[in-house]
């Protein structure tokens, strides 16, 4: 195992830390334990698919994001050809801890003109990708604020990882790709919430679990 500080010196990091992980069995109730290569999470055998992605109410102007009531925005062509991020004013304008409470609350709804016979699904059009992309580096808590359960967070996310896509398993990401990216994720958000006083680590940990991961309780123990 590696020297990473996060590992006490001569320790074994699977039980110190319990840093061992739990692989998510879709066929049942059974769970099963193994160390990972990074020992921290946990990835489902199964790829990550969005399912369908509902429509949802629909705003056109930047009005204040409600409390409580899920809100889908949409990204003009234009917007998307001019990678303006607008549309996200009224919730940058939000306290941190606004934000937070509104975790899960937002879609994305993209006007891109697309032909009929065209088959890509929004994260193989580059355009859309280039756009996310952007938001993405300008507002990392983005991912917290995405709906879960429609199929908005693993769009987003396969916007800004390689991954394959069929109409029968979904979205599949690369493992290693998809698993660096959480875990700088969990870094990253985790440490923006502690600097404002925040405490987002439930939310990130139901984030990790819709894209396959199971976070082991101790994961955060090793960064207090």
């Amino acid at each position: 195992m590696s020297s990473h500080p996060l590992f006490a010196p001569g320790a074994n990091p699977t039980t110190t830390l319990a840093l061992a992980v739990t692989a998510l069995d879709p066929q049942g109730p059974a769970r099963q334990r193994w160390p990972h290569a990074l020992g921290l999470l946990a990835l489902s055998p199964d790829p990550v698919s969005p399912g369908p992605v509902s429509p949802g109410p629909m705003t056109q102007g930047p009005l204040p994001p409600a409390l409580g009531t899920p809100e889908t925005v949409v990204v003009s062509a234009d917007q998307v050809r001019q990678l303006d991020l607008s549309v996200l004013k009224p919730w940058l304008e939000l306290a941190p801890a606004e934000l937070l409470a509104r975790s899960g609350q937002l879609s994305l709804s993209f006007s891109w003109p697309q032909a009929p016979e065209d088959p890509r699904e929004p994260s193989e059009i580059d355009e859309l990708r280039l756009w996310s992309l952007r938001a993405d580096a300008h507002y990392p808590w983005l991912t917290l604020l995405l709906e879960r359960s429609s199929g908005q967070l693993c769009r987003h996310v396969a916007m800004q990882l390689p991954h394959s896509f069929s109409r029968s398993e979904g979205i599949r990401f690369a493992p290693a790709s998809l698993e660096l990216w959480i875990t700088h994720r969990l870094f990253l958000l985790e440490a923006w919430g502690r600097s404002q006083g925040l405490a987002c680590r439930g939310q990130l940990t139901a984030m990790a679990t819709v894209l396959g991961y199971d976070l082991d309780p101790h994961f955060w123990t090793a960064l207090d």
